[in-house]
């Protein structure tokens, strides 16, 4: 789909995101389709490869990555990664106890959209959106139900969890 959309004479494509294990069928197959030589993200060196490649093919202006490492079906470690202007930003990681995972992947893609458009700092773009994704990852159901206060809290480094009011 993105590739019919540059070859009609699309010339920019905003924001381009995708998951550890989805950038090939989120991006519209376009491993299958030999648009980038690089598609499975096994790790930051790849990702920030393919973050290129989809820059440069697509001429996104952001492309944004998450990075999961599962060490079991309910632990997991999350992070991600923004490539913008030549340049990649990197989350720190939470290491998660996961009680859904359906929605972490909206959750994330609204934290970076919200953070673009309230023109946070790459850096804190990429840090609220991870942020947003592992709240949501606690919460059952598909909708994210935390507040941009504790979204902005667990990003700035607190997440010792104690009662805030």
């Amino acid at each position: 789909m993105i590739s019919r959309l540059v070859d009609k004479g699309a010339k920019h494509i905003v924001i381009g995101l995708g998951g550890t294990g989805t950038n090939d069928g989120g991006l519209g197959c376009i491993c299958a389709l030999g648009e980038v030589p690089i598609c499975e993200v096994k790790d930051v060196s790849s990702a920030l490869v393919l973050a290129k490649q989809l820059q440069t093919r697509f001429n996104f202006s952001h492309v944004a990555i998450t990075l999961r490492e599962s060490i079991s079906a309910s632990d997991n470690r999350w992070s991600a990664m923004l490539y913008t202007n030549g340049k990649a930003y990197f989350s720190k990681k939470y290491g998660l106890r996961i009680t859904d995972r359906v929605g972490g992947g909206d959750s994330f893609g609204g934290g970076l959209i919200y953070a673009l458009l309230n023109k946070y700092s790459e850096q804190d773009t990429i840090e609220f959106a991870v942020a947003a994704s592992a709240l949501k990852h606690s919460i059952q159901g598909d909708f994210n139900l935390v507040s941009v206060e504790e979204v902005k809290t667990l990003a700035s480094g607190d997440g010792s969890g104690r009662v805030q009011r």
